[in-house]
């Protein structure tokens, strides 16, 4: 195909210049104005110079204008040795890094600095995280070459997901990356403030049962063991109360075989967490968490919320439906919401409206399905969908005060039961004794 060289302005008003291969001056026009570039000069050219990537047109001027931050020693190092995996494994950038990021992104973007500067920008800011620099250089070599930052990003598919990809090249390709880099940030910041809401929420009951299991530890091998000798020498093998023997029995498990306690305590612990990794173990956890009373609540609501987010976002950013909905699906770990976004992806597929499908799906409330149908026939289903998020997001934060304000007596109540029985059981013979004595 013909290659032409252009001289055009962009949405900033900057002047561009570079080539572009289409098969006619009518196609490489069209395909330039949905770059958001105004072309006022279009030359077709017998050359055949490096073309650039097609989402992002301008970035060969921007190439000879400014050079691209060179990989430091240790990225090179790395990718010698594993190349650009290696630099994901260990010590990567946390979930609150990436969200910094893709704000001070969209901030310098927005502001109409040029990509690759935003990007070293970036770069020198992460003197301190190695690793993540080493990414953002390998992601910035990538769009100096010619690349898109979408191509860039997806090379690191541990950091950057999906979700995050398909947003970017979506906004790249709709010349609105600004848009869609806000709207991720925005997403990523409120994902961070709930899974922090429900952790600190669950530091009291973890501290309670942490006590607990060290109260009862402790009973067992140091307090329980000197009882015994006094039941041994005042008793003279007189039988012990039924609770007592299973305290004693517990007592000596623990003193002569404390690694096995503490190995089967431990493997119990591991057990579950295999077979949670199974299907069929997902399957039974997930099922637990949308039928406990206190846990359901935040389990649904909190997937609700996510799938509404996650959906709105992608669609007000441009991607098409059905990706929308499958890359919705990959964002869930829940099997049986998993299992419906899937239904409702082929059922879109097929041609029926989304809301039909949802109000078949048990895990959907009524008012979701409702809105959403709102949404379609009113065509703004994105903003619905955010408004259904925000609404659910309140529910998930007064779902996670309730099972804390439940958890915390459950908690309280086993420890006193767990140590009230074991006092209970020492005393009993403690009694028998009084009472011989007084005989």
């Amino acid at each position: 195909m013909p290659i032409f060289q252009y001289v055009a302005t962009d949405q900033t008003g900057a002047q561009t210049q570079g080539s572009y291969e289409a098969a006619n001056e009518e196609q490489a026009l069209a395909q330039l104005a949905q770059y958001g570039l105004t072309v006022t000069q279009l030359v077709p050219t017998q050359s055949a110079p490096e073309v650039p990537s097609p989402a992002q047109p301008e970035k060969k001027q921007k190439k000879k204008k400014e050079k691209a931050p060179k990989p430091s020693k240790a990225a090179k190092k790395k990718k010698k040795k594993g190349g650009l995996l290696a630099i994901e494994i260990g010590g990567g950038p946390t979930s609150e890094d990436i969200s910094i990021f893709t704000r001070q992104m969209s901030t310098l973007v927005h502001a109409g600095l040029p990509l690759l500067r935003s990007l070293e920008v970036m770069i020198k800011q992460q003197e301190k995280k190695p690793k993540f620099k080493a990414m953002l250089e390998a992601i910035s070599e990538k769009v100096s070459s010619g690349g898109n930052l979408s191509d860039g990003l997806a090379m690191y598919p541990k950091t950057f997901d999906n979700l995050y990809v398909n947003m970017v090249r979506a906004g790249e390709a709709g010349g609105v990356l600004e848009l869609v880099l806000d709207r991720l940030a925005q997403f990523q910041e409120k994902s961070i403030r709930t899974i922090k809401k429900v952790k600190s929420a669950m530091i009291y009951p973890s501290v309670i049962m942490f006590v607990a299991v060290g109260i009862v530890t402790l009973l067992m091998m140091v307090v329980v063991p000197q009882f015994q000798t006094i039941f041994e020498q005042m008793l003279r093998g007189a039988p012990l109360p039924g609770p007592t023997q299973i305290v004693i029995g517990i007592s000596e498990l623990f003193s002569t075989y404390p690694l096995l306690v503490l190995g089967g305590m431990g493997g119990t612990v591991g057990g579950l967490l295999l077979f949670k990794k199974t299907k069929i173990g997902a399957k039974t956890f997930d099922w637990l968490g949308l039928n406990v009373p206190a846990v359901r609540d935040v389990v649904g609501k909190s997937n609700i919320s996510r799938i509404t987010r996650t959906f709105g976002t992608l669609m007000s950013s441009g991607v098409p439906i059905l990706q929308a909905l499958q890359i919705t699906r990959d964002t869930l770990s829940n099997t049986f919401f998993m299992k419906a976004m899937s239904n409702v992806h082929d059922s879109v597929r097929d041609g029926e409206a989304m809301a039909v499908q949802m109000g078949r799906e048990t895990v959907f409330p009524t008012m979701v399905t409702s809105m959403v149908e709102i949404g379609e026939e009113t065509g703004e289903l994105p903003d619905m969908l955010t408004r259904i998020a925000d609404n659910y997001d309140e529910d998930v934060d007064n779902a996670v005060a309730g099972m804390t304000s439940l958890i915390e007596p459950v908690m309280i109540v086993f420890l006193a039961v767990a140590v009230g029985f074991i006092v209970i059981a020492l005393f009993l013979p403690i009694v028998a004794i009084i009472e011989t004595i007084g005989k």
